[in-house]
C-alpha cells in the first residue's frame, strides 16, 4: 500500500498479542488452527481444480463456487500464517505498512465473501424461479459484470480504512490486542479523536452486511414461495436440497461475523477479549474450511467429478 503515509503518525512496528490469557492452550490451538488451514487450502484447491478442469461444470453456479473457493484461499492465508508465527515463535512484530496491507486485504476479502454469497443467492433465485431462462439470463458476460461489481465494491468501500488508520496519532502505543491487524483493534491503540474511523467502520458494516442480507433474504423468500408451489414432492425436495447448502454457508459466515461486530461495539466489558479474538479468527477460517465440504457433499455434480478423478487415479498402470 505505497500511497499510505506511515512515516510521521505511526510507529515503525506494531506488536500483535495473539490470544492473551490463553497461552496455556497455545500448542493445542496452534495445531488445531494449522490443521484447519491445511484442510482449507486442500479443500478449496480441489474445488477450484475440479471446476476448472471439468467442462460440465462451466456454468453460472460453479463460476460463483470457484470465486468463493479462490476468495477463501486468499482470506485464510491473510491471517493464519502470521497467527501461527505468534504461536510458535512468539513473533508478533509486524511492520506498520504490512499491518495496513493485512488490514486492507482481510476486510476487502470479507466484503468480497459477502458479495459472492449474495450473487449465489441471486443465482439460486434465477435457477428455481426462472429455470427455462437460467442460461439466457446468466450469460458469461453477465457473470463477468457481476464479478467486476463485487470486486469494485469491495475495493471502493475498504480502501479508505487503511488510509484513515494511517492518519491517526499513536502517542507511542504499538501493542495491538489481536492476532491480526483488525481495523478496530488498531484504532483502539491510537490516541486522540478516532470518531471518523469508528463511524466509517460502523456505517460500512451496517450498509454492506445489511444490503447483502436483505437481498439474500428477499431472494430466499421468493425461492421458498416458488418451491412450495411446485406440484411434485420430489421436485420440492430436490429444490430444497439445492438451496440448503448455500443457506448453511450463509449462517456459518454471517453468525460469527455478527457476534464479532456486536462484541466489539457493545460487549467489550462483558465478553472476554480472548473470546472475541477467538471468534474473530473462527469467522475467517471456519467458513473457508466448511465451504468445500458442504458443496462437495451436497452438490452431486461436484461429488461425481471428484469420485471420477479418484477412480482414474487409482487405475493400475
Amino acid at each position: 500500500m505505497p500511497l499510505l503515509n506511515t512515516s510521521s503518525h505511526m510507529p515503525s512496528f506494531f506488536f500483535l498479542t495473539g490470544f492473551p490469557g490463553l497461552e496455556d492452550l497455545g500448542i493445542l490451538m496452534s495445531i488445531s488452527f494449522c490443521l484447519l488451514y491445511i484442510f482449507t487450502v486442500l479443500g478449496n484447491s480441489v474445488m477450484i481444480y475440479i471446476i476448472w478442469t471439468e467442462k460440465t461444470l462451466h456454468g453460472p453456479m460453479y463460476f460463483f463456487l470457484a470465486m468463493l473457493a479462490l476468495n477463501d484461499l486468499a482470506y485464510s492465508s491473510c491471517n493464519v500464517p502470521k497467527m501461527l508465527g505468534i504461536f510458535w515463535w512468539n513473533d508478533g512484530r509486524i511492520e506498520a505498512s504490512s499491518c495496513l496491507t493485512q488490514m486492507f486485504f482481510i476486510h476487502f476479502l470479507a466484503v468480497m465473501e459477502s458479495g459472492i454469497l449474495t450473487a449465489m443467492a441471486y443465482d439460486r433465485y434465477i435457477a428455481i424461479c426462472s429455470p427455462l431462462r437460467y442460461t439466457s439470463i446468466l450469460t458469461f458476460v453477465v457473470l463477468e459484470k457481476i464479478a467486476a461489481a463485487i470486486l469494485v465494491r469491495a475495493f471502493v468501500t475498504i480502501f479508505p480504512i487503511p488510509v484513515l488508520v494511517s492518519r491517526l496519532h499513536y502517542c507511542g502505543g504499538d501493542v495491538v490486542l489481536h492476532s491480526y491487524c483488525d481495523h478496530m483493534a488498531v484504532v483502539n491503540v491510537a490516541c486522540g479523536d478516532t470518531r471518523v474511523n469508528s463511524i466509517y467502520g460502523l456505517v460500512l458494516s451496517l450498509s454492506v452486511s445489511g444490503f447483502d442480507l436483505l437481498f439474500i433474504g428477499l431472494s430466499y423468500t421468493m425461492i421458498l414461495g416458488a418451491i412450495f408451489r411446485l406440484p411434485s414432492r420430489t421436485a420440492r425436495h430436490k429444490a430444497i436440497g439445492t438451496c440448503s447448502a448455500h443457506f448453511f454457508v450463509i449462517i456459518a459466515t454471517y453468525l460469527p461475523a455478527l457476534f464479532t461486530f456486536v462484541s466489539y461495539r457493545f460487549g467489550q466489558k462483558t465478553i472476554p477479549h480472548n473470546v472475541h479474538i477467538f471468534i474473530a479468527n473462527i469467522y475467517i477460517l471456519f467458513p473457508a474450511f466448511l465451504n468445500p465440504i458442504i458443496y462437495g457433499v451436497k452438490t452431486k455434480q461436484i461429488r461425481d467429478c471428484v469420485l471420477k478423478k479418484l477412480q482414474v487415479n487409482q487405475r493400475p498402470i
